[in-house]
This record gives structure tokens, sequence and C-alpha cells, in this order.
């Protein structure tokens, strides 16, 4: 991807007006029209008013700003950065502080314009009080579009109670590499699945009124050898059949509102600079009319980390001719060093006019030009019985069943091989502690973590405290082993002694998520090994080694390298995997290993090999994968898509036409029954691969799937319409086509299971894909009366 970089250094004011004007109301415009130059930047900033010395942005500590909140607001202000998740503030009381400053702030202005409240709601409003939900690889682990936006709902409800507009999610960023730290936030390793999830959350915040943020547009997680705000060498090819797919849906399936750019510099161009990206792909292709906010202090980034500019005056510049409407998290940049070069004509006042039109539109869709902030909330329950089973449901449909020699589910009874109560030893890091259920951008983890004197401000049960009460005639045992990441071994012993005295031992291992350094997983977080951190695989094979069957338990941010699990000297009898499954993620692993909750989550990403077999996508050509001229092997260890039942399904009479329009889309339709004893949801997964085309293509394409839940017994068909442009591909010239020739498509419990397979035939001409092409699969269940 290339750049003139010089073409967008400055501008002057004799310049012509910018490309991609908005089309605004009257009103806005009127605003606009009597708006000073100081009040028009005001406009495009935030404002960190509880920032202090908590490091919870990168470099935030350098790059926190110096002015005074008096001194930037006192020609109003864009965006208030924040309010309620810098430090543990009891809401009602931090809500009347919010009212009462907005209405100072409309005062202010002189144009009586509010601020814009964002929050993080990576998993849920980063907010003291408010419900944590599992975090979104455990959202691609649940393969269930439909749950995520009633998440996306019930967390936008408990922000517009509280006067905020807009949440800085979902991450869409596809996982390309799992020793990268902000894996937890990502969705899997498969675009189409980060797209439909991610559309379902944006249509979820925002049918509650909120705006979201799609974020990291683009590349940021394709960074050199998976280290955070590292280059990305992505080829334009890579970057439109991967990396962008899923913006493209939340913002034309989904109607985002709101885009936050990468830190990524692409091919030595960084993202906060590329119109090309951020005005001629984004809102020139995509039409995209919303705004785009600056990932937090990106602005500056450009000349303290990628060294495009001299200095923050030709950083604002650069950024806002490319597009980047708002500086966040405060206006470092966007104030005096850019108002500096527009005093001087160095830079065009038409684009400072251009980003104010867009965010005082926002303003007045989210309803802020007419609000008068009269009443506060006296009361609010950010935590409510509904957030709560919202959270258990996602929990419960994320865990994933690795392995299972038949112990799971546990005896819920007196039936141990003694006849007497049954013992069992819980053991580990991970056993007993809230904090390991929750991701780095949970509000526990991200700023409890520098107020350890506040109360948790929520229910968390632990892994636990859950089975106590999951397993009432049961006596459990507990012994903690070894820290997380630690290479002290002294708790061994114990755990040992523990496990030898007990009829099964329930080992929980895995991370602790953090922020930079601060955790083993999480925003800067990054890692050279994929094996389990500190001495974890050391404590899992000394309690195997007594004898005494061991369920595995994993609660990660990232998939490990536990190959040794399946394939070593002491292999556990299951192998259980849960990415930090939130509040109610300790009742959820208990209610899986217990029986009450049949497992029916599936990996969102491949179970790696190595280190060094890394990065590994499921989604490679063939040379990707194993062959004789190389004496390594990227093969995982299990498959994207894998994951185990309580249940067996079976699959029959597959149907679908042999040949297939390349400009259209085909019905498929498979016979799928519950022929176990109990209950249970299957995830239908579709597969495709395109036998020979004009580039190299995967062994393997998610088409489309579905989740299905069926009572023993039960049988449905399951009807999945699929568009031909879900086989899209940039060619040789890099149009997005569909090319016709013979496709094998198949349905699988995993990427590399074939259960049942057809060869079909696109036909017709090369079809190059529109906007108005479909880019969604559509599912419909039927009850069987017959062969589909």
């Amino acid at each position: 991807m290339t750049l003139d970089l010089d073409s967008t250094r400055a501008g002057s004011a004799s310049s012509p007006a910018p490309p991609h004007m908005p089309v605004v109301s009257e009103r806005v415009q009127r605003l606009l029209d009597h708006m000073s130059l100081d009040q028009k930047l005001a406009q495009l900033v935030g404002f960190w008013v509880d920032h202090g010395g908590e490091v919870v942005a990168p470099m935030a500590g350098e790059l926190g700003g110096s002015a005074r909140y008096d001194e930037v607001t006192r020609h109003g202000l864009g965006h208030l950065t924040r309010v309620y998740g810098t430090r543990p503030v009891d809401p009602v009381e931090r809500a009347a502080w919010l009212w009462a400053e907005q209405r100072r702030l409309s005062e202010r202005s002189g144009l009586g314009i509010p601020a814009i409240v964002h929050e993080e709601t990576l998993t849920g409003l980063a907010a003291w009080k408010a419900a944590t939900f599992p975090t979104p690889l455990a959202w691609g682990a649940a393969f269930d579009p439909e749950l995520v936006e009633k998440m996306g709902v019930a967390i936008g409800q408990s922000m517009r109670e509280l006067g905020i507009h807009q949440g800085l999610a979902p991450v869409l960023d596809v996982v390309r590499d799992p020793r990268w730290g902000r894996v937890d936030e990502c969705i899997s390793e498969d675009p189409y699945v980060v797209g439909t999830i991610g559309t379902a959350y944006v249509r979820g915040l925002q049918d509650a009124g909120i705006h979201a943020t799609l974020k990291h547009f683009v590349g940021y997680s394709a960074s050199q050898a998976g280290r955070n705000h590292a280059p990305v060498h992505a080829g334009r090819r890579e970057l439109a059949d991967v990396l962008l797919p899923p913006f493209e849906m939340a913002i034309r399936d989904g109607g985002a509102r709101s885009v936050m750019n990468s830190y990524a510099e692409i091919d030595g161009v960084p993202v906060a600079s590329s119109p090309e990206l951020l005005g001629d792909l984004l809102r020139g292709d995509w039409g995209f009319d919303g705004v785009v906010v600056a990932d937090y202090f990106a602005v500056a980034f450009l000349r303290l980390m990628h060294g495009v500019a001299a200095d923050q005056g030709e950083a604002a510049a650069l950024a806002l001719a490319a597009g980047i409407d708002v500086e966040l998290p405060t206006g470092d940049a966007y104030v005096e060093p850019l108002a500096e070069r527009i005093r001087s004509g160095l830079v065009d006042e038409a684009i400072v006019d251009r980003s104010v039109l867009r965010v005082l539109s926002q303003k007045e869709e989210l309803g802020l030009l007419d609000a008068t902030f009269d009443e506060p909330p006296t009361a609010v329950d950010l935590d409510s019985p509904r957030h709560r089973e919202l959270a258990r449901r996602l929990a419960d449909e994320s865990v994933v069943l690795l392995s299972n020699n038949g112990i799971l589910p546990l005896f819920s009874g007196s039936d141990s091989s003694t006849g007497s109560r049954p013992r069992v030893a819980v053991i580990g890091p991970n056993a007993d502690r809230s904090e390991a259920l929750m991701g780095c951008y949970s509000f526990i983890n991200h700023v409890l973590v520098h107020h350890p004197d506040a109360a948790l401000g929520i229910d968390i049960p632990s892994v636990f405290t859950s089975l106590l009460g999951a397993l009432p005639t049961a006596d459990l045992l507990f012994a903690q082993g070894c820290e997380v990441d630690s290479d002290d071994r002294s708790g061994f012993a114990d755990a040992v002694r523990t496990a030898a005295k007990s009829d099964v031992a329930v080992v929980v291992v895995g991370d602790q998520a953090g922020l930079f350094g601060r955790g083993t997983v999480g925003e800067g977080n990054d890692v050279e090994s994929l094996e389990l951190p500190g001495v974890q695989r050391e404590l899992v094979e000394a309690v195997a080694a007594t004898g005494t069957p061991v369920v595995l338990v994993l609660i990660t941010g990232r998939p490990y390298a536990i190959g040794w699990a399946f394939d070593g000297d002491v292999v556990p009898a299951a192998v259980v995997q849960s990415f930090f499954p939130g509040e109610e993620g300790g009742r959820a692993i208990a209610a899986v290993l217990t029986g009450e909750t049949n497992p029916s989550g599936r990996l969102p990403v491949s179970l790696p090999r190595s280190a060094g077999a890394q990065p590994f996508t499921y989604l490679h050509p063939m040379l990707g994968g194993p062959s004789e001229i190389t004496s390594a092997d990227s093969t995982p260890v299990l498959p994207f898509g894998h994951g185990l039942s309580y249940t067996r399904f079976e699959y029959a009479a597959l149907e679908v036409a042999s040949n297939i329009d390349t400009a259209g889309e085909f019905d498929v339709a498979v016979r799928l029954t519950n022929v176990g004893a109990r209950a249970g949801a299957e995830v239908v997964q579709l597969y495709a691969r395109d036998l020979v085309a004009s580039v190299t293509r995967p062994v393997a394409q998610l088409l489309a799937y579905a989740r299905v839940e069926l009572g023993a017994g039960e049988s449905t068909v399951v009807r999945l319409t699929v568009p031909t442009a879900r086989l899209a591909f940039s060619d040789r010239d890099l149009d997005r086509v569909v090319e016709p020739g013979a496709v094998d498509l198949w349905f699988g419990r995993s990427c590399v299971d074939r259960i049942l397979e057809r060869r079909v035939d696109l036909v017709g001409g090369t079809h190059r894909v529109t906007p108005a092409d479909t880019r969604i699969a559509t599912v419909r269940t039927d009850a069987v009366g017959g062969a589909p």
C-alpha cells in the first residue's frame, strides 16, 4: 500500500475544499457558521478529567497532557474521556456531577453544545459496580450472534442511564498470532465470525441509543512477531480479504457510527496518517458518514513512534487531513499546535470544518443538542438480574470441551469408587481467584488493580466457590500449587498430597489479564513462548503423576501450546478451555464440569502447536500447511471449530444444487439429529475450498454457521442461504471477484472434519462484487417431516 505523504503534510488557505465533506442539517451548518476557530477546535478533542498517575492507556504517563481542565474547556469540549471508567466512583454520585458538568459545558461553549461521554465497553461498561461479561474471544467460542446482540442492548441501556453516548468497542481485529497480548479482545481468527458477531454487538449497542466504535481500523493484529505497536507487513490482498471484511460488515450491515484508527503502520505508512484508508476506502468506497476518533495518543505517536511528523502541529495536520476527526483522550495536538498552523496559513481551516460538522452531526443524532440535563438518575442497577442472566448464558455457551475420556460430567451424588462422599481436589492458581475470570479491559483488571483497597463492586464467584455449590454431596479440598507467573514450586507438595487423597483433581490454570507487563496477557503483554506462564505445566504434570484422574481447566486470554495435555507422558482425563468468561464464569465452568450444562463452545482460534509455528491461520493455502519438503510442522494441536459435547449429533441428507451462479446465492440443507441421551447445542459449520483460482486460496474457509439446540432424539433440517460473495477474493488486479469453477463444500465439526461433502460448480462469468451483494448468510431450521 502506497501513499504520497507530501500531499497530506499541510495544505494551505488556497487549497480546494477537502474531499468527503459531510451532508449536514441546517442547524448543524448554522452552528458551524457561528463558531470561532477556538470553538471549532474544542469540538475535536477530549479531556481526561480524572487521569492521574495510573497507566491505563499506552504511554499515558508520558502523554497525559499538562493543560488544566478549566483552561481547555473555556470554548466547549468534544468528548469527556472515561468519566466513570478511570477510578472507582459511585455511579449515582458521578452522574450528578456529570449532569451539572454538561450544563456548565453547554453554557461555557456559548453555543449550547455539551460533550460526548465515551467509555470502554469491551466486556461490558467498564465502570465500578457494572456487569462484566465474557471477553470477546469467548463470544467467538459461543458462535451466537443473537445472544451477543442482546448483551449489547443491555450494556447500552446501562450507558444511557448514566449519560454515556459512545462505547469504544467492538474490536474487529482478526487474530493472526496468539503471541499478541490483545488476543483476548478479539473474537476469532476467522473474519466472517469476527464480522457477524461484531456486527451483532454493534446493532445491540446502537439499538440502545449508544454509538459503537469499531477498532482498531485496520491491521493492528497482524503486527510483526505478535508484538504490540510493531510494524505490519500485510499485503493489499491480505488487507482486503482478511483484515478489512469485518469492518465493512459492521458498517454496511450494522450501521456503525464511529471508527477508531489502528496504531499500526502498514508497509511504512501509519494508519493515522493514511487518507487512502480513512478517506478513500472508509468514506469513499464504503460510504461511512460517521466519526473517526483517534486511538489514545495516536496523533502524538505520529511524531513519537512513527517519525513521520516533526512536531505536534504537523502530526495534527497529518491526522486531520487523513480523516481522524477527534483527538483522544486529550487535545495535545488538535488545540494549540493545530491552531498555530492554521493561523500561520500552513493548514486549511476547511479540514477543521469538515471534522467539526461530523462531530456536531453526531451530537445532533445522539440528541445532545436538545439535552437539558435537568434530572440525573437517583438509582441505577448496573448488574441487574437481566445482566447476570445474559452473562451466564454467554459464559455457558463459550466453554469448550477439548477432550474427555468419559470422566465428565463429574459425579453429582455419592457415587465414588469407595461408596462414600466423593472427594474433589480443586488445585491451581486460577481455581479460587475472581480476577482470573476477567479480561484485560474489565474494570477489575484494568482499573481496580490501581485501587487495591476498593471492593470489587460485583459478585464474582470463583471456580472453587462455584463447585462448592454445584457439588453439595462432595468434599472439596483446595490447594493453590503455584502462582500464575512465578517459578516458585513450594506449593507443589501440598497440591500433590491433596490430589493423592482425592477421587478426582480439577486443576485450574491459565492467565492473569493485565496491562503493559502487569499480567500474562492483555494490552502490552506479548509473549515469545506459548507455554503456560510460570511453572503451571509442571504443576499439572505433578498432580497427574499421582494417578488421580485430572480435569484440566484453562482460563486464558489466548490459546496455549498444550499438545502435551493430549499426547504426553501423563495425560489429563479431560481438558476444558474457557476464555475469560466474566462474572458468571465460575458458575458456568462448574456447571459444565458437573453436567448441569452440556458444553457447546467451539474453538474460535486454532490451538497452536508451538510459538515457532506462528503466525498460523486455518485459512492458509496449500503452502501454509505441512509438506514433505520441510521438517517444520505448523499443524495445530486442535483445529478451528473443534469442541466436544455430552451428546452426539448426526448429519444426513445434504442437499445443494450442482451448479451455482457466480452472481447469486445458493441454499444448502442438512438434516441434524441429536442421537444422544440428553439435550444439547451443535454449532453447524459449512466450509468450502475453491479448487482452482487465479490466486491461491485457503484449503478451508468457513462459509456459514448456525447454532442449533435439540432435545434428545430430536431432528431438524438446517437450511443455510449463502451468498456467493462469501467465496469472493481479490484477484490479480485486486478486484473482489467470484470466479467460476469447481468448489468443494462440506459440513464438519471443525475445519478439518468432513462429515458430509459435495463438489459443486460455480457457473457464469466472473462476478465483480458490489456493495449491493449480500455479505451474511441466513439460517432457518424446519421441523423434520421427511428428507430435506
